[in-house]
């Protein structure tokens, strides 16, 4: 495993019900299910993230996206806004070539 979890055991069953079994049977089910549940941590010597989202729209904090070339982190409290842009004008120019 590549997350160093200790594999639950799950042992044959018997022919017929027997309770310490059955009991043994649920802690398994639920070691097994608090490490599926759990992340746990990370290490990486290379990564590749493709298709990652351009804004932080509908993400959990502390998922990863990208915005202008850069990796970044939905923060609560930081907004990456869908489609933010803006232009203005004040005057006019008047160019004259001779």
């Amino acid at each position: 495993m590549s997350r160093n979890l200790v594999r639950p055991y799950f042992g044959i069953p018997p022919g017929n019900y027997d309770q310490a079994y059955f009991t043994e049977l649920v802690r398994s089910f639920s070691v097994f299910l608090q490490q599926v549940q759990n992340p746990g941590e990370g290490r990486n010597t290379t990564i590749v993230l493709t298709n990652l989202q351009t804004d932080d729209v509908g993400l959990e904090t502390g998922t990863l996206f990208q915005q202008d070339g850069f990796v970044k982190v939905s923060l609560g409290n930081v907004p990456h806004v869908r489609g933010v842009s803006a232009s203005g004008s004040v005057g006019t120019v008047g160019v004259v070539t001779t």
